[in-house]
């Protein structure tokens, strides 16, 4: 059968007219639920797809995990109706602020929601950036991003992998970070994808390695590995993608002459 719907249309009709049991549907609930529970949400994937289609919660749930997972539609949401506009350091803290409004802090000042940390932090064995440092580090990845002609997957994986390298908010950059990869490839025609508990440890381990060794090989396998996940979910509903093949080499040979 031949294939003639596009994703970004799709999903945005799909969004706009509350199609269930869409693709918009599927990756609003794989994507929040895989994001989410990477990040330690102890809801599952049942609960997770029931808090999107009732808005309610059944079974015992943390507040938070809740929360987060609400917000995390609604980010979706935010990053569908916003998808073709540049990227600023004002849009992705409007994300943050979406992600984690309403959350419980229990007066925790670390929690600053909306805007960039108070203190500095390491994760994963990672320095990441001093709290002075983060806003000048965040103009120049916006501004070497946005001097790109036709952003490909090689340069949306080193934006994500300097990003979660600054670490600007004090929580939520992981999660953060992942929506504008799904930003970044539904706007320049890429098959999307989402990390998922299967493929956690390669992709913090893709992340390490880069950012500490300038290894970019582990990360990009993973993403490439993703997409083709990705696609056979495409295939099942029938939308256009592009077909052809890169491997992770030929992405590093390419950014590499």
């Amino acid at each position: 059968m031949t294939k003639n719907r596009i994703l970004t249309d799709t999903l945005l009709f799909e969004k706009n007219n509350k199609i269930s049991g869409g693709i918009y549907h599927k990756i609003q609930v794989d994507f929040a639920y895989n994001s989410n529970h990477i990040e330690g949400s102890r809801l599952s994937h049942e609960q997770t797809r029931y808090i999107f289609e009732t808005h309610s919660i059944e079974g015992a749930a943390l507040v938070n995990d809740v929360f987060e997972a609400s917000n995390h539609f609604k980010c979706l949401d935010f990053v569908l109706d916003t998808l073709y506009e540049p990227l600023t350091e004002e849009y992705i803290k409007k994300i943050h602020h979406i992600l984690k409004n309403g959350l419980i802090t229990d007066n925790n000042s670390e929690a600053v929601i909306g805007d960039y940390k108070k203190y500095a932090n390491i994760v994963g064995e990672i320095e990441t950036a001093k709290p002075k440092e983060v806003h000048q580090l965040m103009v120049l990845l916006l501004r070497n991003y946005q001097n790109l002609i036709s952003p490909d997957l090689y340069d949306i994986a080193q934006f994500h992998m300097e990003f979660e390298k600054i670490h600007p908010f004090y929580d939520g950059n992981g999660r953060v970070g992942r929506l504008l990869i799904l930003k970044m490839c539904l706007a320049n025609n890429l098959v999307p994808f989402y990390i998922n508990e299967e493929n956690k440890l390669f992709y913090y381990t893709g992340l390490k390695e880069w950012q500490k060794n300038n290894k970019p090989n582990r990360l990009l396998d993973v993403f490439l590995s993703l997409q083709d996940d990705m696609k056979a979910i495409l295939d099942y509903f029938e939308i256009e993608y592009d077909h052809s093949e890169i491997t992770s080499r030929e992405l590093i040979a390419k950014h590499c002459r």
